[in-house]
């Protein structure tokens, strides 16, 4: 698995591959890996496809509630609910997420949940086995306040270099672009890397 987010001027694109592995056996090769949890809040999952599923599933029955109750929970609340769950849990979850939204007060947010439910703040953020191939490769590129093309552009490149390098990453890219519009799919298939 290799997912991303990136903050950029006006909203927060997430990444991720499409490839779920058991083993050395690929079981799924187009698997979307970008959960929503609200209106404009996505997480990307890494680690155990079960377990990651399964808080997704329960962060966004939290998040729900929090919504009757409170209003619109912003990026920083999810990302704190998924803190304590993994925090709590930390002995029997195989789990990486970054959580990523928008809202009109903070804008664009992205925050990593790595193994043992610490939660981290970052202009962007990456995980996953394919990550590691690409730590240099995203340190050298990236900048603060991209345009949107600018940002999908980034995150394409960076994931179509984990898919090469890293057996476990593959499939299709799919991201997703949170602004104020509100939610936009996209899709990259593998004869549209660009193989740098």
């Amino acid at each position: 698995t290799t997912i991303m987010a990136v903050e950029f001027d006006g909203g927060v694109v997430m990444g991720s591959d499409s490839r779920v592995s058991a083993g050395e056996a690929v079981v799924n090769r187009v698997f979307d890996k970008l959960s929503p949890l609200h209106e404009r809040i996505y997480c990307a999952l890494s680690g155990s496809a079960a377990d990651t599923q399964a808080i997704a599933d329960i962060v966004q029955y939290h998040l729900e509630l929090y919504t009757s109750q409170y209003g619109t929970p912003s990026t920083e609340t999810a990302a704190s609910v998924f803190k304590e769950l993994c925090y709590e849990n930390k002995d029997n979850l195989t789990a990486g997420i970054i959580v990523a939204g928008y809202d009109d007060k903070n804008k664009g947010e992205v925050y990593t949940i790595p193994l043992g439910g610490s939660v981290h703040k970052l202009p962007y953020a990456i995980a996953g086995s394919g990550s590691t191939f690409i730590y240099g490769y995203c340190d050298k590129n990236f900048r603060e306040n991209m345009s949107k093309e600018e940002t999908v552009d980034f995150i394409k490149h960076s994931l179509s270099q984990a898919i090469k390098w890293d057996g476990s990453s593959g499939g299709v890219i799919r991201m997703v672009v949170l602004t104020a519009a509100g939610v936009e799919r996209l899709i990259f298939y593998p004869d549209e890397y660009e193989q740098l």
